[in-house]
């Protein structure tokens, strides 16, 4: 693709002014201040288009961070209109992997944030790989060398890190100073000869400011005497990553620069490259970086912080997408609970928030709970019935018990992956040692042996497994009858039988849970490996237990705990 090259020279970088850029004091640039003309691109966004970027190296995971500056640059695009770019710059050869790339694009994928243009999907303004633009980049960098505004540096790295130790006994900042800013042509030409090394150094004026308008931070200047002249190409012909974004956002028509506050620091030099070219700037916003508890940065020290963890620990993508929406946005109201549709209707860059926020994982998982028991009937009942399959605690992953279980144990279901615990926790039957425990022995003490032994006797009549499979009507009116038969009602007569009948002191509600058990060891949807108690032997355990032994002899409890192991 012939990319070709705008067709002006600036009054303000003329070669002509090559030794005389230090007489402008203040430089401003941002959107506005630079006109545009037909060249500016070598292919023209329609006109006031949104054309907004996410641009990863494929280095690692997606961390959490970037996933927000993704979300961000997705939902200002749809908000407007616009189109979602996905550029991967991948110049750091040594550390760019297929392997991240794939992981990337399955992340964002996941997400829901599908890009309008980049790998995959193709577009007018590619390769959206940096690795495929290198001819671009060098041809930019001659037009640069030819402007003026850059110079061969035959510098070598021992003569740099002099020059750095130099600044740092005289307390300066560590910029360039080397000779190469002011050599003639005949000792350019006279280490070109030699095959000397050379680097390409953006040529910065030695004073004055540059001055942006950032949507987020309003007003941002440096002085461009902390500078220093800079490198765009290194010596083995690779280009710097200032110098790749700069000429991959202006001829990639990008019109808003939505990314981390980390970056803002680069937009300097990014702004000097775009002016020296005669592009026209883009908007900029830099978002607040997102920190953890303890108000630091979050990195791996502090846990999970990649999207593809989140998701092997059963989170859902809408719940990511509405969390990592309110780090630092939100839509002026008391509301926390949007879908993608709605954040894209309801999103304005003007209310994203420029200090830091603070990442609470308790917060997301709460999060992802209201998502989940918001997802419809049938779907939900797809995730965990497969899930329970999967994890071979059902031998089917439908059917009426599947979606009794879920109705049941949904309420203390938070991530997708707590559906096993709870299934596992319902039909297991830890009897022995929940009355060794300090709160089990209050409700051994209370009689226990009595509504056990008329328990069993209603189980021998019948009555219990009538009532059972009459459902909750039936279990409802044997239950109220239980209870006037042994002069006991409210706790006193629903503990000692949910300790009976399940094993435990608490859980979901007692009657569906006892309704659901019963079930389980009849329609055949349990494995061996599960090794669960039915209520059949469930009854042979509590025919067998020593209630007096019991409430007389502690260390005859815990030799019973250990059996029922």
């Amino acid at each position: 693709m012939d990319m070709g090259f705008p067709d002006f020279a600036p009054t303000l970088l003329r070669r002509s002014s090559l030794y005389n850029l230090n007489k402008f004091r203040n430089l401003s640039v941002s959107a506005s201040s630079i006109p545009s003309s037909s060249s500016d691109f070598p292919k023209k966004a329609g006109e006031g288009e949104v054309r907004v970027r996410f641009a990863p190296s494929p280095t690692g995971n997606l961390h959490v961070g970037g996933a927000r500056t993704a979300l961000f640059n997705y939902l200002f695009a749809r908000s407007k209109r616009g189109k979602f770019v996905l550029r991967i710059e991948d110049t750091d050869l040594e550390r760019s992997t297929k392997e991240s790339e794939d992981a990337l694009l399955r992340d964002l994928s996941w997400l829901g944030l599908e890009w309008d243009e980049g790998p995959g999907v193709g577009g007018e303004y590619g390769p959206y790989r940096q690795s495929e633009r290198n001819s671009l980049y060098k041809q930019y960098a001659e037009k640069l060398l030819d402007l003026g505004h850059v110079y061969r540096c035959f510098c070598s790295n021992e003569e740099l890190e002099k020059m750095k130790e130099i600044a740092k006994l005289k307390q300066l900042p560590p910029v360039y100073t080397g000779k190469w800013a002011t050599a003639t042509e005949d000792e350019v030409q006279g280490e070109l000869a030699k095959g000397t090394p050379y680097t390409y150094r953006f040529r910065v004026p030695k004073e004055g400011k540059l001055k942006i308008n950032d949507i987020i931070r309003g007003e941002v200047s440096w002085g461009l005497d902390t500078l220093g002249d800079f490198v765009i190409m290194r010596s083995n012909g690779q280009p710097v990553y200032n110098f790749c974004v700069t000429i991959d956002d202006a001829t990639m028509a990008i019109s808003h620069v939505i990314r981390a506050e980390e970056h803002l620091p680069n937009t300097l030099r990014q702004a000097l490259i775009y002016e020296a070219l005669g592009f026209s700037m883009p908007n900029f916003a830099h978002v607040s970086l997102i920190l953890a508890t303890d108000r630091s940065k979050l990195s791996k020290r502090h846990g999970a912080t990649s999207v593809g963890q989140f998701r092997e620990m059963g989170y859902l993508p809408q719940a990511m997408v509405n969390y990592l929406a309110l780090l630092g946005w939100g839509d002026g109201t008391e509301n926390e609970f949007f879908s993608l549709q709605q954040l894209v209707e309801k999103f304005s860059i003007d209310r994203v928030n420029k200090s830091g926020a603070v990442f609470d994982l308790t917060k997301l998982r709460w999060m992802n709970g209201q998502h989940l028991r918001s997802l419809p009937p049938e779907e939900l009942i797809k995730l965990l019935g497969d899930r329970w399959k999967t994890a071979g605690i059902l031998t089917q992953a439908e059917g009426t018990f599947v979606m009794e279980a879920v109705e049941l144990l949904k309420d203390g279901i938070d991530l997708i992956t707590d559906a096993d615990q709870a299934l596992s926790n319902l039909l297991s039957y830890p009897l022995y040692a929940t009355l060794a425990s300090p709160e089990g022995k209050t409700v051994l003490e209370d009689k226990l042996s009595e509504v056990a032994s008329s328990l069993l006797a209603a189980y021998d009549s019948g009555e219990l497994k009538v009532a059972l499979e009459e459902g909750h009507a039936g279990w409802q009116k044997w239950v109220k009858g239980f209870g006037k038969s042994l002069k006991r009602k409210g706790k006193g007569l629903f503990m000692p039988l949910r300790v009976l009948l399940t094993g435990k002191l608490h859980g979901p509600d007692m009657g569906a849970s006892v309704i659901l058990l019963h079930k389980a060891g009849t329609c055949g949807v349990i494995p061996p490996q599960v090794q669960f108690i039915t209520l059949e032997e469930k009854f042979k355990m509590l025919r067998e237990v020593d209630w007096e032994g019991l409430n007389k002899d502690q260390p005859h409890l815990e030799s019973a705990v250990v059996v029922s192991h």
